[in-house]
């Protein structure tokens, strides 16, 4: 028997007015996915536990049965994990975005609002050019000295920096893509003194990547520029549970996000990259299912994460976000089920939205997602197409961590 995880990321979601009251699950065409939930069991699950923000950390580590209670400190170091950065006592790690901010130099700092949480969503080197010349520069370089601080670049958006020696107990970051279009000033950090040290090289950074060259090619192309830095989610050194250990299986993740890479290394998960994936709507679906159909020929499970939908969520592209999970359906869930069907080989399915993100505000939201759990050598036909409200008639799992013990029948 092989096992399969299948994470659309921000997929479900809320009745949207302009889907005439539907949700995208249930107005994007996915006729693989519903046939999978039609003859499978059809679920709901609560993956972020109560009391916890709601995010893809703590929900995908519940997910992969590491309870947030015991496990969670933060969601930058399973990312710092995920580059191999070891975290010593005494260290904090932040992810370090690029961002876009209001696009006006006359306008003071706090006064300008979160644009985007991607600048335009960088990609390749351009992001690491941004924080490369940051923390290179003598104005910029005098700052991040003083505070211990280092940059770890990425080849996107996404970036990892390792502050010695802070105490950031009680210390509160807004993540910025639940934050689009509000003021700088109403979530900048704050709760301890490691807030001000932070907010002070937000404000650096914005005052000298705002006319960097880079960035006036990308106003001349009509793009979004990457003016400023965003810290957040910040936590300490992370330890999880084996995956092995809890569920005697061998396995691998495949991703395009530095969150899913860390998580799988913190677990004893291999970590497969595939080249052209980028965590965006146009990724390397195929290279997806080919690099998960290989990893199952030498091991137990395999986990496919596809970033597409949240992504698309967070920029407001209500039309992206069907895209992307039809294409979730016809390019991953499709073709994986097609090729382990011509093998013969018999295979357990799980498929959900590891959270909510809501096309209403742009926001991830914590309450139950819809799952699947299909079995290809037996039928618990559920009857019913794979959507939010269809989910809350079947059998509902109050923890994320509830679901890898259903995907390998130990309950």
């Amino acid at each position: 028997m092989k096992y399969i995880l299948v994470i659309g990321d921000g997929m479900a979601d809320n009745p949207v007015p302009e889907l005439d009251g539907k949700t995208p699950l249930e107005a994007a065409v996915k006729p693989h996915i519903d046939r999978l939930a039609a003859c499978g069991v059809l679920g709901s699950v609560l993956t972020v536990p109560e009391g916890f923000p709601p995010g893809s950390d703590t929900a995908i580590m519940s997910i992969f049965g590491c309870d947030p209670h015991s496990c969670y400190s933060g969601r930058a170091p399973l990312e710092a994990a995920a580059q191999g950065i070891a975290l010593e006592p005494g260290d904090a790690a932040y992810r370090c975005n690029n961002v876009t901010l209001t696009d006006d130099a006359s306008i003071p700092f706090a006064h300008k609002s979160i644009i985007s949480h991607s600048a335009g969503g960088l990609s390749g080197t351009q992001g690491a050019e941004l924080v490369d010349y940051l923390f290179a520069h003598p104005a910029f370089k005098a700052l991040s000295d003083r505070a211990g601080m280092r940059v770890y670049p990425t080849e996107s958006y996404r970036h990892i920096a390792v502050q010695k020696q802070a105490d950031i107990r009680r210390l509160a970051l807004a993540p910025p893509h639940d934050h689009i279009g509000e003021r700088v000033a109403a979530n900048l950090p704050r709760g301890c003194a490691a807030a001000e040290t932070l907010t002070g090289l937000m404000a650096k950074a914005n005052a000298l990547l705002q006319d960097h060259p880079f960035n006036r090619a990308r106003r001349q192309a009509g793009k979004l520029p990457g003016n400023a830095i965003w810290f957040w989610a910040g936590g300490t050194e992370a330890r999880l549970p084996s995956f092995t250990g809890q569920y005697g299986k061998t396995g691998a993740v495949i991703s395009a996000v530095p969150l899913c890479h860390g998580i799988a290394r913190l677990t004893g998960l291999d970590v497969i990259t595939v080249d052209g994936v980028t965590g965006e709507l146009d990724t390397n679906y195929e290279g997806k299912v080919e690099a998960a159909l290989e990893a199952l020929g030498t091991r137990d499970f395999v986990a496919v994460h596809l970033e597409g939908p949240d992504e698309c969520t967070h920029c407001g592209d209500l039309k992206g976000k069907l895209r992307a999970i039809a294409w979730l359906d016809s390019r991953v869930v499709g073709p994986l089920c097609e090729a382990l069907k011509a093998k013969g080989e018999p295979f357990r399915m799980l498929i959900l939205s590891d959270h909510k993100t809501l096309t209403s505000n742009r926001q991830h939201d914590g309450s139950p997602v819809p799952y699947i759990l299909y079995d290809s050598t037996g039928i618990s036909p559920a009857g019913l197409p794979y959507s939010e409200k269809n989910g809350l008639k079947g059998p509902f799992l109050p923890a994320g961590t509830d679901l890898m013990p259903a995907l390998f029948g130990l309950t």
